[in-house]
């Protein structure tokens, strides 16, 4: 059937209107303040939450730190001396328990929403900020390392809100529980608090030792993902190589300094913990002991001990909690901090202040005079090879310029700097006259659509795959793309047809299926500038050629650019530029290249040989 070619969309791309609420607020960006005021913004969105719960939670204190006083008054007059009648008593602790229970439910309810609201946010805020990080920060961070910090991380920060504030609780029952301590017998309190200060003396040299030890985990956690990461996702090539022994050793050898780390943090808890949970037990015997002797001797009553020992227990619940909040809060720091480095790291390509949107262009290009070298992941300025030197060329609007070159020779990179996926170290890129860096990016990527040689598929259905650009796209504009493609055919054959589920990367397809799709996908975005990266490279000649023949009527008005290496291709051409050394060598059609060029010659020649030996 014939194709026709769609009207150039003019418009700004689809912006999904989100059901969810975005963050209610960012981490503070003084990267000087310490991780816990950097957090505190999106804590302290959810005052009122916050509010409720600190009042009901002291509220429970006060109500816990009275329980043992009517227990007290419950032995001493209803059993002991019988002046008091039993059942008021037990009423109150009835009531006491019940709002307890009501209390209690309330600010565990309320902090650990409180808690997953903020790892919520926090999700949100590190991918959102990684949707706007440039290139160049993925030419340098492992994905594992990324994936682990957007996951594990966030999930010890939401750990310490959970639980931090019970601790924290904990502590204030110590501080009023002491006070009623001393109320009763100052002398008993003395005996029961007399092993506290080497308590926080312990707890010091604890956070001392952990915390670094916290940081190495997090770390090698991470490298353990990436190990992982990079298997899973290359796993045909381990297969192709027969590598999993060799894999898997890298992933036991990254696991055991895991374990190390691992290790050594359990052997710091293992020393310190139960030091800091026995110093207390201590002030017990030594209660019991003193408080027994003041009993018999009639100095104190039955009630009053068995009060001071309910208190005993209560200042000792955050002494059992000290090394976990120690530990946890070690690890949130550090988690923090690898969250924080991501959030801080500004991305390379942002819109100028001045930047204004491309809107209905006619689609001219030109690269005047561009200079580029990619960001060094390591080392300095030394370690960025110049890709592109002098590169100048101009492709009229409407125009089908086909890019030829040998390996290496920059092609690829032309086409990255086109939507601003890099911007140039000294020249410029431009369109319609507009250098690129004074355009809004959306705009920008809008009108330009790429296919890239080594197209990248979705887990979901091929519908939206094709409908990526474009969600809202109708069935009927979807088969439209896939039949100018040449995949409505095989789609057909599948299961079932465009609702079948594709596999991770598409790889489920071949690779001439998923080239295909990939152009379907481009072609119902509508790019006024399209750019073919060797798009046809794993299609047979025939599929190539009918993808061609409908590209003939898709590419009129239409600029295009084509790296090209098959005659085929080629041949879609009003010009062909050949590029060597990151430069222009000449422009002309391809007969006249043919001609005067012994170089495009020597360049398709190779590239003939090489498909012929295929």
């Amino acid at each position: 059937m014939s194709t026709v070619a769609p009207p150039v969309v003019r418009l700004e791309p689809e912006r999904g209107v989100s059901p969810f609420a975005p963050p209610s607020a960012g981490i503070d960006p003084d990267p000087d303040r310490g991780w816990l005021r950097r957090l505190w913004p999106l804590v302290a969105s959810r005052r009122l939450a916050l509010i409720v719960a600190v009042v009901t939670g002291l509220s429970s204190l006060f109500i816990t730190i009275g329980v043992p006083l009517v227990v007290r008054a419950t032995i001493d007059r209803a059993l002991d001396q019988r002046t008091a009648p039993l059942a008021p008593y037990v009423v109150t602790l009835l009531v006491m328990a019940g709002a307890l229970f009501a209390l209690r439910a309330t600010y565990r309810y309320l902090l650990f929403t409180t808690a997953y609201g903020v790892e919520t946010d926090l999700r949100d805020l590190v991918y959102s900020h990684l949707t706007r990080l440039s290139f160049s920060f993925y030419d340098r961070t492992p994905s594992g390392e990324l994936i682990s910090r957007a996951n594990s991380d966030i999930r010890s920060v939401q750990v310490l809100l959970a639980f931090g504030p019970l601790a924290v609780l904990s502590t204030f029952t110590f501080l009023f529980a002491l006070v009623v301590m001393a109320s009763i017998d100052i002398g008993l309190t003395i005996v029961a608090v007399a092993t506290m200060p080497l308590v926080y003396f312990v707890g010091v040299r604890m956070r001392e030792r952990i915390f670094p030890l916290m940081w190495i985990t997090q770390a090698r956690m991470a490298d353990v993902a990436t190990v992982v990461d990079e298997n899973i996702n290359g796993t045909r090539v381990v297969k192709a190589f027969a590598a999993e022994g060799s894999q898997i050793n890298k992933l036991a050898e990254a696991a055991q300094r895991l374990r190390w780390a691992a290790v050594a943090t359990v052997d710091a808890r293992a020393r310190f913990s139960p030091i800091i949970e026995a110093l207390p037990r201590l002030g017990v015997a030594g209660i019991l002991l003193y408080g027994g002797w003041l009993v018999i001797e009639g100095d104190l009553t039955i009630g009053t001990i068995v009060a001071f020992n309910s208190y005993v227990i209560m200042i000792s619940v955050p002494f059992r909690l000290l090394g976990f909040l120690l530990m946890q809060t070690q690890r949130a720091a550090a988690s923090c901090a690898r969250i924080y480095e991501i959030l801080d790291t500004a991305p390379d390509i942002v819109d100028r202040p001045d930047a204004t949107d491309l809107v209905d262009p006619e689609g001219a290009l030109e690269l005047r005079d561009v200079t580029f070298r990619y960001p060094a992941s390591v080392g300095g300025d030394d370690a960025r090879p110049t890709v592109l030197r002098g590169f100048s060329l101009s492709v009229a609007p409407g125009e089908t310029m086909a890019i030829v070159g040998r390996t290496g020779s920059g092609k690829s990179t032309i086409i990255r700097l086109l939507p601003r996926f890099y911007d140039v170290d000294e020249g410029q890129v431009c369109i319609d006259g507009h250098d690129v860096r004074d355009l809004t990016l959306t705009s920008l990527r809008h009108h330009i659509g790429v296919v890239f040689d080594d197209p990248f598929l979705f887990s979901t259905s091929i519908r939206d795959n094709i409908a990526f650009a474009r969600p809202s796209a109708s069935d009927a504009e979807v088969e439209s793309a896939a039949r100018a493609a040449q995949a409505h055919g095989f789609i057909m054959e599948l299961s079932h047809g465009y609702d079948t589920v594709i596999g991770e990367r598409g790889y489920t397809l071949s690779g001439g299926q998923r080239q295909r799709i990939a152009i379907a996908r481009t072609l119902l975005a509508n790019p006024r500038v399209l750019v073919l990266d060797d798009a046809t490279s794993a299609i047979d000649a025939q599929v190539e050629e009918e993808i061609h023949r409908a590209l003939e009527t898709l590419l009129v008005d239409r600029t295009t650019i084509l790296i090209a290496h098959r005659l085929s291709t080629i041949s879609l051409a009003d010009r062909v530029a050949l590029v060597e050394d990151g430069a222009v060598i000449a422009v002309g059609t391809h007969d006249e290249l043919l001609t005067r060029e012994p170089l495009y010659r020597e360049v398709l020649a190779s590239v003939e040989s090489r498909d012929g030996a295929d």
